[in-house]
């Protein structure tokens, strides 16, 4: 199915990166962004878990990972000590085994919320969507690294 390797092709470029990266740049502030490399790529596991794994049964993040990457939370609002890269990185490989253990039939299954953005009708165009946000992830946290690391 298309849309599971356009997901996986955006995770497995997003894990690579991750690879790349040090625990002091992921924390790095800047002046030119709100949040911080390490925001961002735990956003995107806990947006694809709270869209994909709606059911509380199935949801398998630790509640934390709300309080730290939810869209309304700020980093300097965090209180508790966040995940490190390894941690988040072993995170998002577990959830990709998990989106791809879904059947045929979820994926042709229409959604049971409005999605702002776009014609969301089934959970196959939801992880096309979710895809699409992390590969446009990638390409930010590619410019923040940049920039992080001339300031």
């Amino acid at each position: 199915m298309e849309m599971l390797k356009q997901f996986n092709l955006a995770r497995t470029s997003l894990l690579t990166y991750i690879e790349d990266l040090n625990e002091v740049l992921a924390d790095k502030q800047s002046k030119y962004f709100d949040q911080t490399i390490r925001w961002h790529i735990g956003n995107v596991l806990v947006m694809t878990e709270k869209f994909l794994f709606v059911s509380k049964d199935t949801q398998q993040l630790p509640k934390e990972y709300a309080e730290l990457f939810s869209g309304d939370v700020s980093v300097s609002d965090w209180k508790i000590e966040p995940p490190t890269l390894e941690q988040l990185h072993a995170d998002l490989v577990h959830q990709q085994n998990r989106v791809n253990e879904f059947s045929e039939l979820f994926w042709k299954s229409d959604v049971k919320f409005k999605v702002p953005n776009g014609s969301v009708e089934t959970h196959g165009d939801l992880l096309i969507m979710l895809a699409h946000r992390e590969a446009e992830t990638i390409g930010k946290l590619k410019l923040m690294k940049q920039i992080l690391e001339t300031e």
